[in-house]
């Protein structure tokens, strides 16, 4: 059966992202309110309004989901890999893909966009915990274990590349990297690939203009404080104005035009300065409990296939969480990644919704025998 009924969900899980849904609502609202209204000349509830549509449609999505048989997902894992592929070069084509500083990412449709690259982290998810569970006993080989998989994610990633998101295609390598590992792969192997991967990464860094820039912005923000170092600084005077509790939900001044995105990637120095270190830490704690929860359903799954999933999930919501701080906080250069179930976006909002609905469908057998 696709659908089940009366199933008993991870009661952790569902809390901890539903607070981390409320959290990023209020702080949309009290970040963008003003810019919406001064710069873009709009409504200061625009941002709030489109951010309580995609909440809703990202709640429907999970409940829905977490009510479909994971195991019945296996038989979608190549048309969804095989969809994500032709969108990832559907947004490629001048007059379908949307251009936003310089990188080419979403579809529009009907005002709304959609970026193909949020949707290729659960298809690979999906996609990998079917075949490394048929796999598993090839897993310890570099031919059969590693290198199939290497070429899925790589035509991913290039693809990815390809619309100048390079946080994007790490975010990929990342999951794919934790998988494998997970699945039985050697050490050294994995080791080998990521050191291989570290010179395509530096020629992406110093081959664009303005990667560079950030780079060197993130060694020294103070340096560059005027162009690319921007963001950093503002970031950085934003979590020092907070202190321990915060200047006030509201009162934050560095919203105030001075700190750019403050409702999409840089939403974490706003809590910071409005919230204070308890504020971030509250953040922070959430996400912990969702990887500390969500490994615990891979550790308990009832299938191996339920256990790659899990771990997959989970570690498609910890990546990018874990960047998108580092970056707030001076330790990555500036990255186009937002922070999951938190930041303003429709895309990576309901797509993180709906991975969380399969990892709470994992979770209802999570005390059952491991087949």
């Amino acid at each position: 059966m696709w659908i089940e009924r009366n199933l008993r969900f991870d009661k952790w899980l569902i809390l901890s992202t539903v607070c981390l849904l409320g959290i990023g609502v209020v702080m949309i609202y009290s970040t963008s309110s003003i810019s919406a209204e001064r710069v873009l000349k709009i409504k200061s509830t625009y941002f709030l309004e489109r951010q309580l549509v995609f909440a809703a449609i990202g709640m429907a999505v999970m409940l829905a989901v977490m009510h479909v048989n994971h195991e019945k997902l296996r038989r979608l894992a190549w048309p969804l890999l095989g969809l994500c592929m032709f969108l990832l070069l559907l947004v490629l084509i001048p007059g379908i893909g949307t251009e936003v500083r310089g990188g080419r990412r979403w579809i529009r449709f009907f005002g709304y966009g959609i970026q193909p690259s949020e949707t290729a982290r659960i298809a690979l998810v999906i996609y990998l915990a079917h075949s490394l569970e048929k796999k598993k006993e090839s897993m310890r080989g570099f031919k059969l274990g590693v290198l199939p998989y290497l070429i899925v994610s790589g035509i991913l990633m290039l693809l990815i590349l390809l619309e100048r998101d390079l946080g994007g295609a790490v975010t990929i390598g990342i999951i794919m990297m934790i998988m494998l590992f997970v699945a039985g792969a050697r050490f050294w192997h994995l080791a080998a690939v990521a050191g291989a991967s570290v010179p395509a990464v530096f020629y992406f860094l110093i081959s664009t203009e303005y990667r560079w820039d950030r780079l060197l912005a993130t060694v020294n923000p103070w340096k560059y404080w005027r162009d690319e170092g921007w963001h950093l600084v503002q970031s950085i005077l934003a979590f020092g104005s907070g202190g321990l509790t915060g200047v006030g939900l509201g009162e934050g001044r560095q919203k105030l035009l001075y700190l750019p995105d403050a409702h999409t990637d840089f939403i974490l120095a706003a809590i910071g300065e409005e919230l204070g270190f308890v504020g971030v830490m509250a953040v922070l704690g959430l996400f912990v409990a969702i990887v500390v929860r969500g490994s615990m359903v891979s550790f308990r799954a009832s299938s191996l296939y339920g256990a790659y999933l899990a771990f997959g999930i989970t570690a498609m919501i910890a990546a990018p969480a874990i960047i998108n701080m580092m970056v707030v906080m001076g330790l990555l250069p500036t990255k186009g990644l937002v922070l999951p179930f938190v930041s303003h976006g429709g895309s990576a909002l309901i797509m993180n919704m709906a991975a969380m609905g399969v990892l709470l469908n994992v979770s209802a057998k999570m005390y059952r025998t491991r087949t």
